[in-house]
């Protein structure tokens, strides 16, 4: 019965191994594919849309994939200053940021995290908003694919469009006429900021009680030479 077990227990690794790498190379593909393809759908799509359904709640999805040229400059340096200030510096990991979170952590607190702008589009793209080791691990090895598949402006490109800004808000767009009545393009630096500074915590924030959070992209804005 042992070497029986064994063998079962052997194939189903290789079996799991298999599929792990299915799924990886298939996480590729669509990868570089998103360098042409706007992407229709992603996993936090997804998962808001099967929670409202499991909790028996009204969903409404507001998505409009536009180009960036068409969100005002304004707009993207003050979601750059939030939530990734060395976003043009780093390859998809700012070790530096990620040191200072741990020491933070070590101090027993921390004031911002150590996520990229590359990071978080793998993971709103396939992981949603889950925490697990397992994420952790294959969003580490997508990373340097997207950095290198897509370059730093259709990240950035990508990122705008996809990302949650509200109760089945996403995108710069979406958003831009949902809090303001207006388009991505017609946003000044003050919109731009108060948006910005709700993209941690979406589905509690509200622009306009953004004050001092938007203060601080601002600053952070004016020392970047924004």
């Amino acid at each position: 019965m042992i070497p029986r077990r064994r063998g079962f227990l052997g194939s189903l690794i290789r079996w799991l191994v298999l599929g792990v790498a299915a799924l990886w190379s298939l996480a590729v593909l669509l990868l570089v594919a998103a360098r042409w393809i706007d992407p229709p759908t992603t996993a936090v799509h997804i998962e808001r849309r099967m929670q409202a359904w499991i909790h028996h709640k009204a969903y409404h999805k507001r998505y409009k994939f536009i180009p960036l040229s068409e969100i005002s400059p304004d707009f993207q340096h003050a979601v750059v200053a939030a939530e990734d200030a060395r976003f043009y510096q780093h390859h998809g990991f700012d070790w530096q940021q990620i040191q200072i979170a741990a020491e933070e952590d070590m101090d027993g607190g921390r004031s911002r995290g150590a996520s990229t702008i590359t990071q978080q589009l793998v993971k709103n793209l396939f992981f949603g908003t889950g925490r697990s080791i397992l994420r952790k691990g294959a969003e580490f090895t997508l990373v340097p694919v997207a950095e290198l598949a897509l370059g730093k402006q259709r990240i950035l490109e990508l990122y705008l469009n996809v990302v949650e800004w509200g109760p089945g808000i996403y995108g710069a767009d979406a958003a831009s006429h949902a809090y303001y009545g207006t388009a991505a393009k017609n946003i000044g630096v003050e919109q731009g900021v108060r948006l910005a500074a709700i993209l941690p915590a979406p589905l509690k924030r509200r622009p306009e009680r953004m004050n001092s959070y938007s203060t601080l992209i601002l600053g952070r804005m004016r020392q970047m030479g924004w």
